[in-house]
């Protein structure tokens, strides 16, 4: 009979500290993975780092094995503003960091900030020291001014994506994805992203069977995995879009009807080409494609909120065959539509 994990949490605001004795380690996990370093910076994100404490940071009496060391820390030593107006005091000194380990930003000031020399040579070091670095949401810009980067693979929020892309053309930028993983550099997509990204690190270091008992302490899903696409909103642009408004909503309403550019023309009075090129303008995209969009969208709804099979949601969005249904909706989201239906009702 293994003998109980003895745990005394010291918690005051956000700083963890586990002291962890008579302890009987069942899975033994890297040392680079042990040492959780969690970067303080001046208008520290609090629902970011929120994610990476409730993963790493809470005590897990659960499990009759080692579990990770949670610390914080920032560059210069000192306390930090934080949003909604409060303060955080690292719980480790700068100089204190032992590698290898696992650096995390949790979001970044501003995406317009450039971090401190002293922060891009602490992670080039780290780096270097065989750390695996991993970033939230906004995080990635701190990665990326550090050049580590370049040449890699790399992920950020939907809304951020073509500005980073266009900072840091080196970047391999993944505009369709949760999170990224590319030697040691981790990075996700928008902040609740980053709590499946946290899940992976957990399941690559413990395992399925730990990392869906934190799943479930969370209330959360444990296997939406980095291929699965970011699920942004519907195919509507925010811009004026004049007389394709009524195109868009007359498809909406019909979308089991099979609509053919030559259809739409006739039925609006205009010639394919100005049909084409009015679209392309309001929405940003082709018809076909927004047509495609439109019909994902709402299979999405109907797989969320009904039990229908897949042939009738198939036919109800103007798919036709189960087969293409599924192959387009894996297509856009790297999902199929039953794994879809499980994973989101399952959590209901």
């Amino acid at each position: 009979m293994c003998p109980p994990l003895i745990v005394k949490l010291h918690c005051e605001a956000f700083n963890f500290k586990l002291t962890l004795a008579d302890m009987t380690i069942s899975e033994r996990i890297p040392p680079m993975t042990n040492n959780i370093y969690v970067l303080l910076y001046n208008r520290l994100c609090m629902f970011e780092f929120g994610c990476v404490a409730e993963v790493f940071g809470l005590c897990r009496p659960e499990f009759d094995h080692h579990w990770y060391q949670f610390h914080t820390f920032s560059i210069d030593n000192q306390a930090v503003d934080t949003q909604y107006h409060g303060q955080m005091s690292p719980t480790v000194k700068l100089e204190q960091l032992q590698f290898p380990a696992t650096i995390i930003i949790p979001g970044w000031e501003n995406i317009e900030s450039i971090p401190s020399p002293e922060l891009i040579e602490l992670l080039n070091t780290a780096y270097g020291a065989g750390s695996r670095i991993v970033t939230i949401c906004s995080g990635v810009y701190a990665l990326a001014h550090s050049g580590l980067l370049d040449g890699k693979s790399a992920t950020t929020h939907w809304r951020y994506l073509c500005d980073f892309s266009n900072k840091f053309d080196r970047v391999q930028v993944k505009d369709d994805t949760l999170f990224v993983e590319d030697e040691r550099l981790f990075t996700s997509a928008g902040s609740a992203a980053g709590l499946d990204l946290c899940l992976n690190l957990v399941r690559q270091d413990y395992g399925s069977k730990v990392v869906n008992s934190v799943a479930r302490r969370l209330v959360l899903p444990p296997l939406r995995e980095g291929s699965q696409a970011q699920f942004v909103e519907a195919p509507v642009n925010d811009c004026p879009m004049g007389s394709v408004s009524s195109i868009t909503e007359k498809i909406q309403a019909n979308l089991a009807q099979d609509w053919s550019l030559k259809q739409l023309a006739n039925t609006f009075a205009m010639s394919e080409r100005t049909l084409l090129r009015k679209f392309k303008q309001a929405t940003g995209t082709s018809p076909a494609k927004w047509l495609i969009q439109a019909r994902v969208q709402r299979a999405r709804e109907l797989l969320e909120t009904t039990q229908a099979p897949i042939e009738v949601v198939a036919n109800d969005c103007g798919f036709g065959t189960a087969t293409n249904f599924r192959q387009h909706f894996k297509a856009h989201l790297a999902i199929s539509p039953q794994a879809y239906r499980k994973q989101f009702q399952a959590y209901v």
